[in-house]
């Protein structure tokens, strides 16, 4: 959820599919690559006493699902939609010889193991034990599949803004969550000293951000690893803010909870949880208008708080025009440096200093909802001068520029540089930019069987790493694992592409839909809102 974007899946079919489904979203499919051995790192199992295997073995297990074996497979099971004389007819065309190997052509016969209409009715067949017993195994997996998806009232410590624990394959058909703000906390519980910690340290598991269970294990598994960072008797707090269905960025937790501490049970609610603001909802279409109006520069977050909490938040300096807007309720915003507070009510708004922290108390009796509307005057100033090398650029190559460019230009009509003085960062930009921009249109004009080539390349990566990581695991459990230094070696060249041109994009981070591809050294600056 973090959500950074996934792919939604088809939704699975309820009861058993939902508990094999529960050990697929704490990520046992990808724990060889999450958990290595010998690391430090915090788990989220379903049951405590859960441990992964080794690497090596988890390896071998699951090596099969990284060759990408789903689209096989279905091709392969497809003619089970087929005509079912199809299998018979195919062995009427095989060898004499090899028919003996294969299954009769004869139509199906009946069998004596089965109980038929017919048979029953004359009395002459009557139902065994096994027949009993599969009788009482479909009625149980059938009462299962009734049961588990609305067991939620049963275990309800997993329940959080959605009931139960059914929450990857149902959350991204039905749910979708954005995480605009993650802190976490700590004290030392003698000292009383206070720390911060970059979220998702000793982790690379994001699901924590919305489930109280698992964020109950990290708290743990942090209060057991921050006593060798010299952090005695550690406290946990964690300040989550989500939105869920494009509602309000809220916070999901109680902020001021230590989770080392808090109380939670797979069978009680949990009371550290905050609640979801139902009585916001209709404000959703309210908040689509607002955003639709502004212009391509400008962003807008929208917060939700609970009466009594404060959000602090700091602007950055390329947040040079960033102001504050409130919807409903009525706060107090503080600003750090200048020791000022303003009180705004419904519908006022102020600007925010940028460079600077700023405090946002909810002090009305119900939640208060107000909104950040802010322009990256950096990237805007950016985007100018990249528009006026172009232009100019442009004039160059069509003679309308008749005066020289300076040496540092060249390279705007070269397209690379060759020598001489060293071009500006905002020449190099442009340049990069250029190249990429050239590059999309070549992969997206490129003939068929280029294309189909680069394909075959890449599955031939995949099948190249599987078969070298497989020979890898496999000499470590007969002969033990080598040093590090020669491990890191063996990983590495297994994770070459030396199938791929030199120079080419990885496929991965190559999107040939978006015209105006991001900068490869940049990202969107924002404060912590």
């Amino acid at each position: 959820m973090a959500v950074s974007a996934r792919p939604a899946r088809a939704p699975r079919g309820p009861g058993l599919m939902m508990v094999l489904d529960i050990p697929q979203e704490r990520g046992l499919s990808s724990l060889d690559r999450r958990y290595l051995d010998g690391l430090e790192v915090c788990r989220f199992p379903l049951l405590d006493a859960l441990q992964p295997l080794p690497l090596d073995w988890m390896y071998l297990v699951y090596t099969i699902m990284f060759l990408g074996m789903f689209p096989y497979v279905m091709l392969a099971s497809s003619p089970l939609f087929c005509s079912p004389e199809w299998p018979r007819k195919l062995v009427a065309h095989c060898p004499k010889k090899l028919q003996e190997l294969l299954p009769l052509r004869t139509a199906p016969q009946p069998s004596t193991s089965c109980m038929y209409k017919r048979s029953r009715a004359r009395g002459s067949q009557k139902p065994g034990l096994r027949h009993q017993l599969s009788t009482a195994f479909t009625l149980l997996y059938l009462l299962e599949q009734l049961f588990l998806p609305y067991s939620h009232f049963l275990t309800q410590g997993y329940n959080n803004w959605t009931n139960g624990l059914y929450g990857y394959s149902w959350d991204m058909m039905v749910h979708s969550r954005s995480h605009q703000h993650v802190k976490i906390t700590y004290r030392d519980g003698r000292t009383g000293e206070l720390g911060y910690l970059n979220p998702g340290v000793f982790t690379q598991s994001r699901r924590w951000k919305d489930h109280a269970d698992m964020l109950k294990q990290y708290a743990t598994c942090l209060s057991r690893l921050l006593p060798k960072y010299n952090v005695t008797e550690p406290q946990i707090y964690f300040d989550i803010w989500v939105s869920i269905n494009d509602r309000f960025q809220q916070r999901i937790f109680d902020p001021r909870v230590d989770i080392v501490q808090a109380a939670w049970s797979p069978f009680q609610r949990t009371p550290w949880l905050q609640p979801l603001l139902m009585d916001l909802s209709p404000w959703r279409t309210k908040l689509q208008e607002i955003k639709s109006s502004l212009d391509n520069h400008t962003e807008v977050v929208f917060i939700a708080d609970f009466p009594g909490l404060h959000l602090e938040n700091f602007v950055s300096e390329d947040l040079g025009n960033t102001s504050i807007q409130l919807l409903q309720g009525e706060v107090t915003v503080e600003l750090v440096a200048e020791q000022k507070n303003q009180t705004l009510q419904e519908g006022e708004k102020m600007q925010l200093p940028a460079g600077e922290y700023h405090k946002v108390y909810t002090v009305s009796s119900s939640p208060s909802c107000y909104m950040y509307i802010y322009v990256n005057t950096t990237e805007v100033a950016l985007e100018q001068d990249l528009a006026y090398l172009q232009e100019l650029k442009e004039k160059v190559e069509n003679g309308s520029e008749t005066g020289p460019l300076p040496p540092e230009l060249q390279p705007l009509l070269e397209g690379e540089v060759k020598g001489g003085p060293e071009p500006t960062p905002l020449v190099q930009t442009f340049l990069r930019r250029q190249q990429r921009l050239q590059e999309i249109e070549r992969r997206r004009n490129a003939p068929f069987y280029e294309r189909f080539v680069r394909f075959l390349l890449r599955k031939l990566f995949i099948f190249r790493r599987s078969f070298l990581m497989t020979c890898i695991s496999l000499r470590n459990l007969a002969l033990g694992r080598p040093s590090l230094e020669q491990l890191a070696q063996e990983v590495t060249y297994a994770n070459l592409r030396p199938f791929e041109p030199a120079g080419e994009p990885s496929p991965v981070n190559t999107d040939s839909s978006n015209p105006n591809p991001p900068e490869p050294d940049s990202h969107p600056v924002h404060s912590e809102f």
